[in-house]
């Protein structure tokens, strides 16, 4: 976990400097639409839920988020968004996962692919890295919104898997299935979190050099950068000396 801690931490950091907040209200707003479609009644669809909480935590206009969820309604212009899910290799084998949402898989799978070549990797065949990974739920929220001891107690009363803190967040993991229920208990107790959605977390983590985590991140970069992705998930061990050379 504290290597999956950090590698968000990075990337934080690195979001804050280097992301533009339209590319990042771009993609908040096709996973608003895509969830409205299943239902546009926020009190009876969890991941449309979930969507607009994390839209919220990054200061959204709500005019954006009502526009993204009348494309869904048919008020509003139509995209008809696909979730897909690509697998492949980094520099020295680390395993990538990549979601996305997209209105023309060709042209996704073309930009993904490209990305993987250019940055020394390869897109491989569904489920050939997808082995190394468990799927589960994960919420985060902030240090600053209660203690950790509150935290944990709360989490696990309400069916949480797993709850570790570290000197940014609180993260709380739960079965894909219980989600939606720990986040709605949470959320009635400490409010909105800052995120809460299914994640890929790796079961066997690689060890690489800094030059090499360099290259990652770089192709994490690249992919994040397309409006089409939405998650890269890597099986990096992100050690204090990769985060310490990747900050220098």
């Amino acid at each position: 976990m504290a290597g999956h801690s950090q590698f968000k931490n990075i990337m934080h950091r690195k979001g804050a400097q280097d992301k533009k907040r339209a590319k990042i209200f771009t993609k908040l707003a096709r996973e608003i639409t895509v969830a409205a479609k299943i239902s546009d009644d926020v009190d009876s669809n969890p991941r449309l839920r979930a969507a607009i909480a994390a839209a919220r935590a990054q200061n959204m206009p709500k005019d954006n988020i009502d526009r993204a969820i009348k494309k869904a309604t048919g008020a509003g212009e139509g995209d008809n968004y696909e979730e897909v899910r690509y697998e492949g290799y980094g520099t020295a084998g680390v395993a990538v996962i990549v979601e996305a949402l997209t209105d023309n898989r060709n042209r996704t799978a073309s930009e993904v692919r490209a990305a993987f070549t250019k940055h020394g990797g390869n897109l491989g065949e569904t489920g050939s890295v997808g082995f190394m990974f468990n799927r589960l739920g994960e919420i985060v929220y902030p240090l600053d919104k209660a203690d950790a001891d509150e935290i944990f107690e709360a989490a696990l009363e309400a069916g949480a898997a797993n709850v570790e803190s570290d000197e940014e967040n609180h993260i709380i993991d739960t079965e894909i299935e219980d989600l939606n229920t720990v986040r709605e208990a949470l959320t009635e107790k400490f409010g909105d979190p800052e995120s809460a959605k299914l994640v890929f977390r790796a079961t066997t983590e690689a060890d690489i050099t800094v030059d090499q985590a360099q290259s990652i991140m770089k192709l994490v970069d690249v992919l994040e950068d397309n409006d089409d992705v939405q998650n890269v998930w890597t099986n990096v061990n992100w050690t204090d000396e990769i985060v310490a050379g990747l900050d220098n």
